[in-house]
């Protein structure tokens, strides 16, 4: 397990999960896909121009937020149990850029240095050299078809409802052979285009910004441009300064073009106050929270309704979601960590922008918005449908297909299918670069170095950057200033990686490579790169000639994906309960989000959390102890039992009133509901509603109930609202019993996870057949693993069956 035992070791840091590299299919592009998870750089990006180099600052980024999930409990025999949280993921983008590196002519005399010599022009054929491998074929599920399916189409029901009730069949491309020889990736393609966000509205005349205490008559093009800052006004951004000078010099540009109407002449910052603006949205933000549930609703469907057809479209006759079909509505680019472009103005995007893809013969589409597009194409050889370049980071940016895909799943299959070609050719990759640490040219001994640090430590190849990105780098990047050397083998990393989170390692390496980094560091500056003589170019054409398509970022998946595999196998317990083996599961993820520096810091609500969960735990335990007092009150013989005779931990008087009183709220609050839901109910049928007399007997009927709890506390008697025999009050104990076993696993899973972010793995980096064959194969409902989401990306791989390896 490659780098997974030392990875393990070292304190969990803040990291984001996306790769720079890309994978054995896709070239190295600058293409920002907004559909779900890491930026796969697809093969069909138009190239950019490289960026002039340049150097950065390297300050730290704040770590990121991530949702957790939480498990629901049953009813109460007595009360309610509290409602649980919803897990909620965002997903998150990438960019790469093309990295250039002049190599140097350098000389040394030293018998353990490498010989620096000059590149000399090699021939094609050895530039070429590759070695032949096939991809391998996965599995297919041994399931019974039923007669209406095809062998490479079932059906499924149509979520939004054909007409006559009818079925649409489910494209099962994986049983074809998929396409991926970089040519035709289509044949018909219609879609509706992109969806425009509305135009702004003007505010009340009543609300306006001020200006050295005066208030300002802001035409419609200027005071959207304020708002936009009035809407962070108590956000960190507006805090930051560099954000603020951003946002003020292109605030003052467009005030240049659109002037305030009474002539105030706006020249310094800190004489601005959009407070009156912010105070507005903030009213705004609290009328939307105050809506009623119908109101609410009907607002989501009026989006639905507007949003429907673009949401689809017709690639080869069969129905595709789309992915990212909204266009972002203009505002100020936040930026991830030290980005000097923060606090930029992002401008509006308009049909003049944005460039069509479609196919010949079908009709273009109309914008939703005054305008004609930018140029309509009808190129079969790329999957995206429309694409155009934002104005802040000159970055291009695709509509592609959803994440569930064919085109999709295709490229996700072949990315994994990759990977496991690697474990053909890793053992010989491994013994030449080994062999290459003591070369005699230098470029060859930094190269090896690198491909050790790349393997070993999971590294993204890193690229080049331009003086107007963050300064964010990878292992071919990396400058003297990023590594420290600490005798006798010991190299301490820290870095801003990927989406500017903050890798820092102390890792302990071979004795050779730990003199590389020595040789390497001689008579340079800080700022110095460390591998003067290898770049991510020169790195992926290396690697090509052990393996066709082979990438740094492959080797990546591979890590990853091996590593998740072989600790799955060694973690699982044979004989346990589901939670047990997904504490397994969760531990496995774990060491691999470990290694590949997926990590956070704890969040901030981690404690509540926590405390929330071991007030659940109380909650089982109360459940437990009035269940025991019921028992003692049928027959007192039942205190003699060991198991039942000892008080439940954690739960004294003070705590059970706290409890009960909360429950009673609960239980009030609960009939108010019905009763409204049931008299709305009836004035729909026409029927007389229910007197509050109704009402009130219900609502005393609940204090009656809970007069009788405080009644029975502390004294070892309870009744239950429906008789049980004592023999089922026993049984539900065990079930309790089990359910505190289980909710203290979740507990422990849940703070042993604090500081690492499990879910860019499961997109990114692990085969998702692994966890399809380990659910099978251990009985483990996947639907406690993947989220609906991921179930819809990997369909593909749910067809293994459970003896699957990787």
């Amino acid at each position: 397990m490659p780098g997974a035992s030392a990875a393990t070791t070292v304190p969990a840091s803040v990291v984001k999960a996306n790769g720079h590299a890309t994978n054995g299919i896709m070239k190295s592009d600058s293409v920002v896909d907004v559909s779900m998870g890491e930026s796969e750089n697809d093969d069909d990006t138009p190239p950019k121009k490289r960026p002039p180099k340049g150097k950065a600052n390297g300050k730290k980024a704040p770590p990121t937020k991530r949702a957790k999930k939480d498990i629901s409990d049953g009813e109460s025999d007595f009360a309610a149990d509290s409602e649980d949280e919803k897990p909620k993921k965002k997903a998150r983008v990438s960019k790469a850029k093309a990295k250039k590196v002049k190599e140097e002519e350098d000389a040394s005399d030293d018998d353990d240095k490498p010989i620096v010599k000059k590149p000399t022009k090699r021939s094609k054929k050895d530039q070429d050299a590759t070695t032949a491998s096939s991809n391998s074929k996965t599995k297919k599920a041994k399931k019974e078809k039923s007669e209406s399916s095809s062998p490479k189409k079932k059906k499924a029901k149509e979520g939004d409802g054909e007409e006559g009730g009818e079925e649409e069949e489910v494209y099962k491309w994986w049983e074809e052979d998929p396409n991926g020889d970089g040519s035709v990736k289509w044949n018909t393609l219609e879609h509706n285009g992109v969806l425009f966000p509305p135009p702004y509205e003007p505010l009340p005349s009543t609300v306006k910004m001020k200006y050295n205490g005066k208030v300002v008559d802001l035409p419609p093009a200027s005071e959207e441009v304020a708002g936009f800052y009035a809407a962070l006004l108590e956000s960190p951004h507006a805090q930051d300064e560099v954000f603020n000078q951003n946002f003020f010099n292109d605030f003052l540009v467009v005030l240049e073009k659109n002037p305030p109407r009474d002539g105030t002449n706006i020249s310094k910052f800190e004489l601005c106050d959009f407070r009156p603006m912010f105070e507005y949205f903030e009213a705004e933000k609290a009328k939307k929270k105050a809506l009623t549930a119908a109101d609410k609703k009907q607002l989501k469907e009026e989006k639905t309704a507007l949003e429907e057809k673009y949401t689809m479209c017709l690639l080869d006759g069969r129905k595709e979601k789309v992915g990212n079909f909204r266009i972002e509505p203009p505002g100020l680019f936040r930026g991830r960590g030290e980005h000097p472009r923060k606090g930029s103005l992002k401008l509006r995007v308009s049909p003049e922008d944005i460039t069509l893809n479609i196919g010949k013969g079908v009709k273009i589409p109309e914008p939703n918005m005054p305008g004609k597009w930018k140029a309509v194409q009808h190129d079969n050889t790329v999957t995206w449908l429309a694409n155009w370049t934002e104005n802040v980071n000159g970055q291009h940016k695709y509509v592609f297909l959803a994440a569930g895909s064919s085109i999709k799943g295709q490229s996700d299959m072949q990315k994994f299918e990759k990977a496991r070609e690697l474990k053909k050719h890793v053992d010989k990759i491994r013994k030449d670069y080994n062999v290459d640490l003591k070369s005699r040219l230098m470029a060859d001994r930094q190269r090896a170095t690198a491909m050790y640090f790349i393997d070993k430590l999971a590294l993204r190849a890193g690229n080049e950057k331009g003086e107007d990105e963050a300064d964010t780098v990878g292992c071919c990047s990396l400058r003297c200033e990023h590594v420290t050397l600490e005798p006798p083998n010991n190299i301490i990393f820290d870095f801003l990686g990927k989406d500017s989170i903050r890798f820092y390692k102390t890792v302990e390496v071979e004795q050779q490579v730990f003199k590389n980094i020595r040789i390497f560091k001689e008579n340079k500056d800080d700022s110095d790169a460390l591998f003067d003589r290898v770049t991510t170019t020169l790195m992926n054409k290396h690697l090509t000639s052990y393996m066709k398509g082979l990438t740094a970022k492959v080797f990546r998946t591979y890590n990853a994906s091996i590593t998740f595999q072989e600790q799955l196998d060694l973690l699982t317990p044979s004989e346990a309960s589901v939670q047990e083996k997904l504490n397994a599961y969760n531990k496995a993820n774990r060491l691999v989000a470990i290694l590949c520096n997926h990590q956070r810091s704890v969040p901030k609500t981690h404690g509540q959390s926590m405390e929330k969960m071991n007030d659940k735990l109380r909650a089982i335990k109360y459940e437990r102890m009035k269940l025991r007092h019921v028992l003692f009150k049928i027959d007192k013989k039942y205190k003699k039992k060991k198991h039942l005779a000892e008080d439940e931990s954690d739960i004294d008087d003070a705590w059970i009133a706290s409890y009960e009183e909360q429950l009673k709220e609960k239980e009030l609050d609960k009939v108010k509901k019905k009763f409204a839901k049931d008299n709305e109910k009836l004035e729909a049928e026409g029927k007389d509603p229910l007197a509050e007399k109704v009402l009130e007997k219900r609502l005393q009927e609940v204090e009656d109930d809970f007069d009788q709890l405080e009644e029975e506390r502390g004294t070892q008697e309870a009744t239950l609202k429906r008789s049980k025999a004592p023999e089922k009050i026993e049984e539900l104990i065990e079930k309790l019993d089990d359910k505190m076993k289980t909710h203290k696993l979740q507990i422990v899973d849940r703070e042993e996870g604090k500081e690492v972010s499990l879910g860019t793995s499961k997109i990114n980096y692990l085969d998702p057949r692994i966890t399809a064959a380990w659910c099978k194969q251990h009985e483990v409902p996947i639907e406690k693993i993947f989220t609906k989401t991921l179930l819809t990306k990997f369909p593909w791989a749910m067809e293994v069956d459970g003896e699957w390896k990787f």
